[in-house]
């Protein structure tokens, strides 16, 4: 079969090694090499007599990144007839997982025995967490290196294969969380292969991705090949875009609108409705924009004020980010739901300079509503989730929105684990950077060492990993069929999905919220004390309600 590889960092001689057996490649232009050898089983590249290297377009890395790479036939796994073609973004609700706490096996094979909750519960697609693979068995994902491979410990690339093609039987869609920003600090190869990445620009993470420098042609055909692949080959039907506002890229044509384009015709190909969904702190309308009027092209973007003017409304923090939110949270909750964006050009208080700009007249479908995320969980120095009873206050907020909801899961029940960050590093160096790094960040919030979980501790993981008793009884019982109801009313009535934030109309009180959608009204009071309730029919509600007063911390859906 051929070999060939990208790498224009070699100077001499490049081979390929399979099965222990090397082979000579030849040099060809623009500093691809290509040869002929055995199929094998594994195989491993060497620049100028170096030591074998992973493939950077590796499908399989068996015996994880740092070891040798693996062939996969995608044609030879048998995909059921389950006569899914795909179904649109608009309308949907979303379901964040993480493969290796969402149940204590932590797999794909593991997620599949819940799939049953998650069509009980009402969702419609299923967003994965990274899967690509990085050091040891557990992790958030977003450390990940060999972008085109599956993490073994879940179940490799037919175990994904099995989740997308069990979820599709069930009527759900999957969406795949896919890091293009930068690349893991272990088993990152690709700085020997070629320019990967450039000092012409920095992240948080160090060098840029190389998406604008020389060789970059390449970099970037390596990033959407690898995007295209899972959609391709996996069947996975949309892809979140980890912080696409850390794409440096000064090119004429935005690496985000050439992959917009490539995705737009491999779904004209496949008449698949694909998509793709980007995570981005600027509140800017171009990326949702469509290419054809000078925007990036995505469907969807996350919305952070959304869940920030939830959060402060509900705990009453006003610290760091929530400050702007925080002075007036049901008035800031009124902004986002009518405006979309709280910060569209306002001042800035957490900047120090004014954010953002207008979101445009267009369906409000284009963002993502929460009030949780493995971000806004995982990155608390405890990763406390909101307690059972605010996210009973909450989720009629998200769930009745203009935006797309997505929930994270656990929420739907309010699950007591936390969700924390932890790490698997297997050199002993980083592990402990890692560690000190997690306590030294949060040592400036009052935080001590000893409150800070321990990253890299197997009790980090197993706190973290839901448990599946908590929704069969008790008052997580009672908020799991709250969620249910919630989801099916917005499923059944079409006031409640209308994307048209021209049609919304939201009464602020000190500390309540009554949120206007065609006929129905979706009160909630935050406060310790009843508060009036607006005429109507109720059609549902959380806690205390009387025919003239909704009780504190409680809150109903109202209709005519």
């Amino acid at each position: 079969m051929t070999y060939e590889v990208w790498a224009p960092h070699a100077r001499e001689l490049v081979e390929v090694e399979v099965d222990g057996v090397r082979h000579p490649l030849t040099a060809g232009a623009g500093g691809w090499w290509r040869g002929e050898a055995p199929a094998g089983q594994d195989y491993a590249f060497r620049l100028d007599s170096g030591p074998p290297l992973p493939d950077p377009r590796s499908a399989r890395q068996p015996h994880g990144p740092d070891g040798a790479s693996r062939l996969v036939d995608h044609a030879a796994f048998r995909w059921s007839e389950t006569g899914w073609s795909g179904r649109a973004l608009p309308g949907s609700v979303v379901y964040e997982l993480h493969v290796g706490t969402f149940t204590p096996a932590g797999t794909f094979e593991g997620a599949i025995e819940r799939l049953d909750h998650l069509v009980e519960l009402g969702v419609d697609f299923v967003e994965l967490l990274p899967v690509c693979p990085f050091p040891g068995r557990h992790g958030w994902g977003y450390d990940g290196v060999s972008l085109w491979a599956v993490h073994e410990p879940y179940g490799g690339p037919d175990g994904l294969k099995r989740f997308v093609d069990a979820a599709h039987r069930k009527g759900l869609g999957v969406i795949l969380d896919v890091v293009h920003n930068h690349l893991g600090p272990a088993g990152n190869y690709l700085p020997q292969f070629g320019p990967y990445f450039t000092d012409r620009h920095h992240t948080p993470w160090g060098s840029a991705v190389n998406l604008d420098a020389p060789g970059s042609d390449e970099v970037r055909a390596y990033l959407i090949g690898s995007a295209l692949a899972w959609l391709r080959d996996y069947r996975i039907d949309g892809l979140r875009l980890d912080a696409v506002h850390a794409l440096a890229d000064d090119r004429a044509v935005h690496v985000l609108e050439e992959l917009s384009r490539s995705v737009a015709s491999l779904a004209a190909a496949t008449g698949r409705p694909l998509f793709l969904i980007g995570e981005s702190d600027l509140n800017n309308p171009r990326h949702t924009d469509p290419v054809q009027a000078g925007g990036y092209g995505l469907t969807a973007q996350w919305s952070d004020d959304f869940h920030h003017a939830l959060h402060a409304a509900v705990t009453g923090e006003a610290q760091g980010y929530y400050a702007d939110f925080g002075a007036d949270p049901t008035a800031a909750l009124a902004r986002t739901l009518t405006r979309g964006w709280f910060h569209d050009g306002t001042w800035s208080s957490f900047r120090g300079r004014h954010h953002g700009r207008p979101f445009p007249p267009v369906p409000a479908h284009r963002l993502l509503g929460y009030a949780q995320t493995h971000d806004q969980v995982g990155n608390r120095a405890i990763g406390d989730r909101l307690t059972l009873e605010q996210l009973a206050l909450t989720a009629p907020l998200v769930l009745t929105s203009p935006f797309t909801p997505m929930l994270f899961m656990g929420e739907e029940w309010g699950a007591s684990t936390p969700w924390q960050y932890f790490t698997d590093h297997t050199d002993p160096g980083l592990a402990e950077a890692v560690r000190q790094g997690r306590r030294r960040e949060f040592a400036a919030y009052g935080w001590t060492a000893e409150e800070v979980p321990d990253p890299q501790a197997p009790a980090t993981v197993l706190a973290s990993t839901l448990d599946w008793t908590e929704p069969r009884s008790g008052r997580h019982a009672e908020l799991l069929a709250w969620y249910r109801t919630l989801i099916r009313l917005r499923r059944e009535h079409p006031e409640l999905t209308d994307g048209d934030l021209g049609a919304v109309r939201v009464d602020a009180g000190p500390s309540e919220v009554t949120v206007h959608r065609g006929r129905f009204r979706i009160t909630v009071n935050f406060a310790d004390k009843p508060t009036e309730l607006p005429p109507g029919r109720p059609v549902a509600h959380w806690g205390v309600l009387t025919a003239r007063e909704l009780g504190a911390r409680s809150c109903a859906v109202m209709t005519d």
